[in-house]
């Protein structure tokens, strides 16, 4: 294979690895796993996997991490942990392609809180792209009301919303951090931290990463195996050989992927007016992330 199209097949392979996510998290849930729990373990293991790792390349570099940049390793792990805790939950309540589409929105926020909060001045284009966002999401919202797209999904679309919101934190969060470490040390901590916050969180709601079904173990060592560590790593991998653009517009085909994924797997059936929405969505995503990148 020609080294000009390895970067394309990686990048391909990690956006259906990363849409896996979704499903490999309704499966475990559909065993009795409740969704706190399928957090908890995704991001146990991979900090678990990335341990030794992470000390036998970069030990020195996290030994002479500053006070400062542990609270702020450890408010990235806890917007990553809330991040988890609702998405996997709105999966419960609404289908795989409502819930992936709505928390892809995670741009728009990251865009917003510039804004707002970093005082961050936005393009013209970035606010097209909030508007067909909000419009995306309103058709999604509507198509779901109106349709059997599961026991509340309403509320499955919000907590996928909460979830964007959430993560868009993190990645402001974790966009300082970064710019102090590397991303080996960066990834173990904020996992780690996380992964810590969500298994103190387990045994107040009375759940535990204890007797399990074998299958269930499986899933979530898959969660972390693939989504969380394979293949976001692919998407670092291709950027170094491909441009910021394709490679943030290819990582949109998540939601359809995990959304045909469902359709094959759960026999979960896509409504007309929530495929016009998710196409809006996506396109909306699309603009505000290239505007704010071109204006960058």
């Amino acid at each position: 294979m020609q080294r000009s199209a390895l970067p394309y097949l990686v990048l391909f392979i990690g956006v259906l690895i990363v849409a896996a996510a979704a499903v490999l998290s309704k499966g475990a849930m559909d065993l009795g796993v409740p969704p706190l729990t399928v957090a908890a373990g995704r991001l146990a293991f991979a900090a678990l996997i990335l341990t030794p790792l992470a000390w036998q390349q970069a030990g020195p570099e996290i030994r002479q991490m500053t006070r400062r940049e542990w609270l702020w390793a450890w408010a990235a792990g806890l917007g990553l942990a809330i991040h988890f805790a609702v998405w996997i939950s709105s999966l419960a309540y609404t289908s795989v392609a409502s819930s992936t589409a709505l928390v892809a929105t995670n741009p728009v926020f990251v865009a917003l809180a510039s804004w707002l909060i970093l005082r961050e001045r936005l393009a013209a284009g970035v606010w097209l792209g909030v508007l067909l966002t909000v419009i995306g999401s309103a058709l999604i919202g509507f198509s779901d009301s109106s349709a059997n797209s599961g026991s509340n999904p309403l509320l499955g679309d919000l907590l996928a919303l909460l979830g964007a919101m959430s993560v868009s934190g993190y990645f402001l969060v974790g966009r300082h951090l970064r710019t102090r470490l590397s991303i080996l040390p960066y990834i173990w901590t904020v996992y780690s931290a996380a992964a810590i916050i969500l298994l103190l969180t387990l045994p107040l709601t009375g759940q535990s990463l204890l007797g399990l079904p074998p299958t269930a173990y499986w899933l979530l060592l898959g969660l972390a195996v693939g989504p969380q560590l394979l293949g976001h790593t692919a998407f670092n991998w291709a950027i170094k050989y491909l441009s910021a653009t394709v490679v943030t517009v290819a990582i949109l085909g998540e939601p359809i992927g995990s959304a045909i994924l469902a359709l094959l797997i759960f026999q979960q059936p896509l409504q007309a007016l929530q495929l016009i929405g998710g196409a809006v969505l996506l396109i909306g995503i699309a603009v505000t992330t290239l505007a704010e990148r071109k204006t960058k």
